[in-house]
């Protein structure tokens, strides 16, 4: 598997850690003329794809509850394009949390069409914030031990 990105040191041994992922079919609204999917969607795949997986992991996602003092927003996010991905394929999104910070957790994606090939990749970071101050906050013993798969 051949990747640019940065942030994929071992790209064999990166994409052998994913174990989540998400199914999506590529809809004809979200290529162009040519077929193709728009450089802008494998930004709502990661959405999709990263609050699944905090939902699979136990992490909450009520965050629009009034009682909620904490949330989590993206303060980061890009995306490698490595293949092109045209309208009526089903892909894979893998979703990985790479880092767990004190305040935040880097997490990274990997596409992968039907031949099980690599589309594009992806990384960003997610920060816990109050949600009355908008300051960072640190994930409390609970929060650490779900991030951890505990």
């Amino acid at each position: 598997m051949k990747m640019k990105a940065n942030y994929i040191a071992d790209p064999q041994a990166w994409a052998e850690e994913f174990e989540f992922y998400v199914e999506v079919k590529v809809r004809f609204s979200e290529t162009d003329m040519f077929g193709h999917l728009n450089n802008t969607v494998p930004f709502t795949y990661f959405e999709y794809a990263r609050i699944e997986f905090l939902k699979h992991i136990g992490f909450s996602t009520k965050w629009s509850a009034d009682e909620v003092t904490k949330i989590t927003v993206v303060a980061d996010l890009q995306c490698d394009y490595l293949k092109q991905v045209f309208f009526d394929e089903t892909l894979r999104i893998y979703v990985k949390a790479a880092r767990i910070g004190t305040t935040s957790i880097d997490i990274h994606y990997l596409a992968k069409n039907e031949h099980d090939e690599a589309c594009f990749t992806g990384r960003g970071t997610i920060v816990q914030i109050d949600k009355q101050t908008g300051k960072a906050i640190p994930w409390d013993e609970k929060e650490i031990l779900i991030l951890h798969g505990k």
